[in-house]
């Protein structure tokens, strides 16, 4: 009996874990950009805005051409979402598309969408760029 109760806990505990990770999912789900995509936008002088989050020795060293450095990698402080706030009036009020660029296309990159959300920023203008910067295959599109 006590072996019955213990698989049914624990396929409880399945349930509830699984509902919780499909709730979390559907309300934070993200844009993204494929690096194919994004080249294609730049080469026809599309508007938008890349907004690199990177660290400042990272970026000094690649970036996509064009990017507006916000210096706010990985953006878990309220330290690191200032730097996103100084920037932010450069793009806020365009219609334009904003692309965040991360190291990784991860968590900071998340993080920045979430904090743009907060700021009022509409969710059909963020875009992530899908592994972030060091995935970046055009080399010509670089800037030092």
């Amino acid at each position: 009996m006590r072996r019955v109760k213990t698989v049914c806990f624990a396929a409880a505990a399945v349930i509830v874990m699984s509902a919780a990770v499909a709730v979390y999912a559907e309300d934070n789900t993200y844009n993204y950009i494929s690096p194919e995509e994004l080249k294609s936008r730049i080469e026809s002088d599309a508007p938008m805005t890349i907004l690199d989050i990177q660290v400042k020795d990272e970026f000094s060293q690649h970036h996509i051409k064009g990017a507006v450095p916000a210096y706010a990698y990985p953006v878990r402080t309220a330290e690191e979402k200032a730097r996103i706030d100084e920037v932010y009036a450069e793009f806020a009020a365009l219609p334009d598309p904003v692309i965040i660029v991360c190291p990784r296309g991860g968590g900071g990159a998340m993080r920045t969408f979430d904090h743009l959300l907060d700021k009022g920023m509409p969710a059909d203008r963020l875009f992530i760029l899908e592994k972030g910067q060091g995935a970046w295959p055009y080399a010509e599109l670089l800037e030092k």
